[in-house]
Protein backbone atom coordinates (compact mmCIF):
# COMPACT_ATOMS: atom_id res chain seq x y z
CA UNK A 1 0.00 0.00 0.00
CA UNK A 2 2.84 2.39 0.87
CA UNK A 3 4.51 1.64 -2.44
CA UNK A 4 1.30 2.46 -4.34
CA UNK A 5 0.98 5.79 -2.51
CA UNK A 6 4.59 6.67 -3.25
CA UNK A 7 4.14 5.80 -6.92
CA UNK A 8 1.03 7.96 -7.19
CA UNK A 9 2.75 10.82 -5.36
CA UNK A 10 5.77 10.57 -7.70
CA UNK A 11 3.49 10.68 -10.77
CA UNK A 12 1.64 13.72 -9.42
CA UNK A 13 4.89 15.55 -8.70
CA UNK A 14 6.32 14.77 -12.14
CA UNK A 15 3.08 15.76 -13.89
CA UNK A 16 2.87 18.99 -11.90
CA UNK A 17 6.43 20.13 -12.54
CA UNK A 18 6.76 19.23 -16.23
CA UNK A 19 4.99 22.40 -17.51
CA UNK A 20 7.13 24.56 -15.22
CA UNK A 21 10.32 22.94 -16.47
CA UNK A 22 9.23 23.45 -20.07
CA UNK A 23 8.99 27.22 -19.46
CA UNK A 24 12.54 27.65 -18.20
CA UNK A 25 14.98 29.72 -20.21
CA UNK A 26 17.40 28.07 -22.56
CA UNK A 27 21.04 27.77 -21.47
CA UNK A 28 22.65 31.05 -22.47
CA UNK A 29 19.94 33.20 -20.94
CA UNK A 30 17.66 33.70 -23.93
CA UNK A 31 13.89 33.42 -23.80
CA UNK A 32 12.28 30.00 -24.01
CA UNK A 33 11.94 28.55 -27.48
CA UNK A 34 8.90 30.03 -29.20
CA UNK A 35 8.79 33.12 -27.01
CA UNK A 36 8.46 36.50 -28.66
CA UNK A 37 11.39 38.89 -28.83
CA UNK A 38 12.07 41.23 -25.97
CA UNK A 39 12.99 43.95 -28.47
CA UNK A 40 16.35 45.64 -28.18
CA UNK A 41 14.70 49.05 -28.25
CA UNK A 42 11.79 48.24 -26.02
CA UNK A 43 9.26 47.15 -28.61
CA UNK A 44 7.81 43.75 -29.20
CA UNK A 45 6.66 42.67 -32.62
CA UNK A 46 3.32 41.02 -33.10
CA UNK A 47 1.82 39.01 -35.88
CA UNK A 48 -1.59 39.26 -37.45
CA UNK A 49 -3.50 38.24 -34.31
CA UNK A 50 -1.86 41.00 -32.26
CA UNK A 51 -0.48 38.54 -29.73
CA UNK A 52 2.33 36.53 -31.24
CA UNK A 53 4.85 37.23 -33.98
CA UNK A 54 4.43 35.36 -37.22
CA UNK A 55 7.54 33.69 -38.60
CA UNK A 56 7.51 35.62 -41.86
CA UNK A 57 6.92 38.92 -40.03
CA UNK A 58 9.90 38.21 -37.78
CA UNK A 59 11.96 37.40 -40.86
CA UNK A 60 11.07 40.78 -42.37
CA UNK A 61 11.96 42.64 -39.18
CA UNK A 62 15.37 40.99 -38.92
CA UNK A 63 16.40 40.06 -42.48
CA UNK A 64 18.54 42.36 -44.56
CA UNK A 65 16.40 44.98 -46.29
CA UNK A 66 17.47 43.95 -49.79
CA UNK A 67 16.42 40.34 -49.19
CA UNK A 68 12.93 41.35 -48.10
CA UNK A 69 12.44 44.09 -50.69
CA UNK A 70 13.29 41.69 -53.51
CA UNK A 71 10.27 39.58 -52.52
CA UNK A 72 7.83 42.11 -51.08
CA UNK A 73 6.69 44.88 -53.39
CA UNK A 74 4.03 46.11 -50.94
CA UNK A 75 6.55 47.23 -48.32
CA UNK A 76 8.83 48.55 -51.05
CA UNK A 77 5.99 50.81 -52.24
CA UNK A 78 5.31 51.99 -48.70
CA UNK A 79 8.98 52.93 -48.22
CA UNK A 80 9.00 54.81 -51.52
CA UNK A 81 5.90 56.73 -50.42
CA UNK A 82 7.48 57.64 -47.07
CA UNK A 83 10.95 58.55 -48.34
CA UNK A 84 10.46 59.55 -51.97
CA UNK A 85 13.32 57.18 -52.83
CA UNK A 86 13.55 53.74 -54.33
CA UNK A 87 13.17 51.37 -51.37
CA UNK A 88 16.41 49.49 -52.02
CA UNK A 89 18.39 52.75 -52.07
CA UNK A 90 16.55 54.15 -49.08
CA UNK A 91 17.21 51.09 -46.93
CA UNK A 92 20.79 50.52 -48.02
CA UNK A 93 23.00 50.51 -44.91
CA UNK A 94 20.32 49.64 -42.36
CA UNK A 95 20.78 46.41 -40.42
CA UNK A 96 17.17 45.39 -40.95
CA UNK A 97 14.02 46.56 -42.65
CA UNK A 98 12.30 47.52 -39.40
CA UNK A 99 14.98 50.15 -38.72
CA UNK A 100 14.63 51.59 -42.20
CA UNK A 101 10.83 51.85 -42.05
CA UNK A 102 10.94 53.34 -38.53
CA UNK A 103 13.44 56.00 -39.65
CA UNK A 104 11.22 56.80 -42.64
CA UNK A 105 8.24 57.29 -40.32
CA UNK A 106 10.21 59.56 -37.96
CA UNK A 107 11.34 61.73 -40.88
CA UNK A 108 7.76 62.07 -42.07
CA UNK A 109 6.15 62.45 -38.62
CA UNK A 110 8.56 65.14 -37.42
CA UNK A 111 9.42 66.84 -40.70
CA UNK A 112 13.10 66.43 -39.78
CA UNK A 113 15.43 69.06 -41.31
CA UNK A 114 17.28 67.20 -44.05
CA UNK A 115 14.50 64.62 -44.07
CA UNK A 116 15.02 60.91 -44.26
CA UNK A 117 18.57 61.30 -45.58
CA UNK A 118 19.62 63.17 -42.41
CA UNK A 119 18.17 60.42 -40.21
CA UNK A 120 19.67 57.71 -42.37
CA UNK A 121 23.14 59.23 -42.14
CA UNK A 122 22.94 58.94 -38.34
CA UNK A 123 21.15 55.58 -37.94
CA UNK A 124 22.52 53.41 -40.76
CA UNK A 125 25.95 52.10 -41.66
CA UNK A 126 29.10 52.16 -39.57
CA UNK A 127 28.97 54.45 -36.57
CA UNK A 128 25.18 54.26 -36.46
CA UNK A 129 23.43 55.63 -33.39
CA UNK A 130 20.01 54.72 -32.07
CA UNK A 131 16.91 56.24 -33.59
CA UNK A 132 16.16 58.00 -30.30
CA UNK A 133 19.58 59.66 -30.18
CA UNK A 134 19.25 60.73 -33.80
CA UNK A 135 15.87 62.30 -33.03
CA UNK A 136 17.41 64.16 -30.06
CA UNK A 137 20.10 65.57 -32.33
CA UNK A 138 17.92 66.44 -35.33
CA UNK A 139 14.72 67.52 -33.56
CA UNK A 140 15.71 68.57 -30.04
CA UNK A 141 12.23 69.86 -29.17
CA UNK A 142 10.62 66.46 -29.87
CA UNK A 143 10.14 63.77 -27.24
CA UNK A 144 12.70 61.39 -28.71
CA UNK A 145 11.67 58.33 -26.72
CA UNK A 146 7.99 58.65 -27.55
CA UNK A 147 8.64 59.45 -31.23
CA UNK A 148 10.98 56.45 -31.61
CA UNK A 149 8.40 54.20 -29.96
CA UNK A 150 5.64 55.56 -32.22
CA UNK A 151 7.75 55.04 -35.36
CA UNK A 152 8.69 51.49 -34.35
CA UNK A 153 5.02 50.69 -33.84
CA UNK A 154 4.17 52.18 -37.26
CA UNK A 155 6.97 50.15 -38.85
CA UNK A 156 5.72 46.95 -37.24
CA UNK A 157 2.22 47.66 -38.51
CA UNK A 158 3.49 48.36 -42.04
CA UNK A 159 5.50 45.17 -42.09
CA UNK A 160 2.60 43.16 -40.73
CA UNK A 161 0.17 44.59 -43.31
CA UNK A 162 2.53 43.97 -46.21
CA UNK A 163 3.35 40.42 -45.15
CA UNK A 164 2.98 38.30 -48.31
Amino acid sequence: MKQLRLSILAIIIIAGTTPALAQRSRPGGGPPAGAGPSGSRGSATTGGDGNSPSASHMDMMHSSPNDVLAHNTAIAGKIKTLTGEDATSACNGFKNLGQCVAAAHVAKNLDIPGGFDALKSKTAGSGAISLGKAIQQLAPSANAKSEAKKANKQAEQDLSESNP
